[in-house]
């Protein structure tokens, strides 16, 4: 069973060319194209394809309107937004409405296959572009409002401290490991969970798996 796919962008050398990567995968079918935003949500609602990959700038009704119609009235259909702009402006207004993939048009054609095949399969796609704004500005915003992790507060050594202790092992196993005296280590692990206002072991488990210091298990 192929994955059904729907083109919608008002250049049609673009949409060729999409069809001619496309429909050189044997799991892919192109099963119509559109030129604008509402004969896209038509098209849509009628064939039911498995993914729309619509531009975000079309005549008549744009990619990110159209995008929240075809989720509205086909919501098994998967949407990948194609777009000239890495902005996070644009990127979230795509996801807020709906959008599983957000491909930069530049690189569309290296990366138009994967981007099917992963959100076909349920995942989201980001240009790799994208995914470089969304982490500078996501990293930019917490610097701008003072975000700091808890573990800043402390050193890397009492840092090192925390996971040993939350992996469980004793005060002479981390001294061993550490190079310290187990005297020195229940120093380390007394400071740090003074530093994190924490004041048992199994609280200190629960922030170190919060953190990602540990796993769940």
């Amino acid at each position: 069973m192929k994955i059904t796919v729907l083109l919608a962008d008002d250049h049609t050398i673009v949409r060729d060319g999409l069809r001619y990567l496309l429909e050189a995968q044997p799991d892919i079918e192109v099963v119509g194209d559109a030129a604008d935003g509402r004969e896209a949500v038509k098209l849509a609602t009628l064939l039911e394809p498995d993914i729309v990959i619509i531009d975000i700038t079309m005549p008549e009704l744009n990619g990110i309107e159209a995008t929240y119609q075809i989720r509205q009235l086909c919501p098994s259909t998967r949407i990948i937004i194609l777009s000239m702009h890495a902005n996070t402006r644009h990127i979230a207004r795509a996801l807020e409405a709906g959008a599983q993939g957000y491909l930069i048009k530049e690189s569309a054609g290296i990366e138009v296959v994967e981007a099917v095949r992963a959100v076909f399969a349920g995942h989201n796609y980001l240009s790799q572009a994208v995914s470089d704004t969304v982490v500078t500005d996501y990293v930019s915003q917490r610097r701008a409002v003072g975000y700091k992790s808890p573990l800043e507060s402390l050193s890397a050594r009492e840092r090192e401290v925390l996971q040993l202790v939350v992996e469980g092992k004793s005060s002479a196993v981390i001294a061993s490991i550490l190079n310290l005296s187990p005297k020195t280590v229940e120093s380390y692990r007394s400071r740090l969970m003074q530093k994190l206002d924490i004041s048992d072991i199994p609280s200190l488990v629960k922030f170190a798996i919060q953190q990602g210091l540990t796993p769940l298990e």
